[in-house]
């Protein structure tokens, strides 16, 4: 679990109302949707429009937060993040003066729940923008830092995947401040915490071998073992293994690179997938044999793995098509 979100945060009753001390905007909160090392974040009405607030005793954190909310717009399309929509101070009953800013509310499914719904296909999709993401993060000097899925969500349409906490960003250089074990290379004893590219690939890595494992896995008393026991063990994550690999132990020294990868492998795969489909059609337009009017049980059984065999095939060398048609348009938008 994350180690600076075991403290309960600060909590608001839904109904409660807060006003900003300069800009005096009212925000009538709903509900809390969670709280970490900062502060705590409420789902909140504004206008008549849902927003999330951030609220924190942490000023200075919480400015640090708008900084990275403000880069993040500089960006051209701005969709590392939610869009920033108002900072200020806020002064409680009692006296007490905190500090928060307001967000825009990303409506989304998460990774798990998505990928149930749509397949795992997609997968190499959101990483593929991820990586995209992640290269004019650090390009603008800053790493994620608590890279995770539940830090991630898809909204629609169409399909993208959004960043939706921004508490852990940390400037390049510097230690990283808010983490969460399972997606840590330290916590794995695979590096340091030191803010780097190769830090956030490392948790990229680990977001991908969740999806696989929902329920997460204990490191054991050899973590690095358990780690690529598990990826051999999967189907899914076996045809990633000479990237994730790389990712794991701090090959990639930029994003770029790792996207570069995932991209051929993902053309090696098309491509034999292609190859497949050709075979397939090849034997489609043969001759066809001669058969019994009335052929027997034994003869049906000999040739059914065969078709099976063939409609797998066909099966998936569509899928790969219609998936490089989505990357090569995601590409062009």
């Amino acid at each position: 679990m994350n180690q600076a979100s075991k403290k309960q945060g600060i909590n608001l009753r839904a109904g409660s109302v807060i006003i900003g001390k300069w800009h005096h905007h009212q925000y009538i909160i709903k509900k809390r949707l969670g709280h970490g090392a900062i502060g705590s974040v409420f789902l909140c009405e504004w206008n008549g429009r849902d927003a999330a607030l951030k609220i924190s005793e942490k000023s200075s954190s919480i400015t640090m937060e708008v900084n990275v909310l403000k880069t993040f717009e500089k960006v051209q399309g701005n969709r590392l993040g939610p869009s920033l929509l108002d900072v200020d101070d806020w002064v409680t009953p009692s006296g007490r003066q905190l500090s928060f800013y307001v967000m825009e509310y990303l409506k989304g499914e998460q990774l798990h729940t998505y990928f149930q719904h749509h397949g795992e296909e997609w997968l190499a999709i959101f990483v593929l923008q991820l990586l995209e993401d992640l290269t004019e993060l650090h390009e603008a000097g800053w790493v994620f830092g608590d890279l995770k899925t539940e830090n991630l969500i898809i909204t629609s349409p169409p399909p993208r995947l959004r960043w939706i906490d921004v508490g852990g960003t940390t400037q390049i250089g510097r230690s990283i401040k808010e983490y969460t074990e399972f997606y840590d290379r330290g916590y794995w004893g695979l590096g340091s915490r030191k803010a780097e590219p190769s830090y956030d690939l490392f948790a990229l890595a680990m977001v991908i071998i969740r999806v696989f494992y929902p329920k997460g896995f204990e490191r054991g008393k050899h973590p690095e073992r358990t780690l690529m026991a598990h990826i051999q063990r999967s189907p899914g994550l076996k045809k990633y293994e000479p990237i994730l690999k790389k990712a794991l132990y701090g090959k990639y020294s930029t994003s770029e690179v790792m996207k570069k990868d995932l991209s051929t492998l993902l053309l090696k795969y098309s491509d034999q997938a292609r190859k497949r489909q050709k075979q397939t059609q090849a034997r489609a337009q043969q001759p066809q044999q001669k058969v019994s009017p009335n052929p027997t049980r034994s003869t049906y059984k000999a040739n059914a793995p065969k078709r099976k065999s063939y409609v797998l095939i066909e099966s998936l060398a569509i899928s790969f098509v219609v998936f490089l048609f989505y990357v090569f348009y995601l590409f062009l938008t």
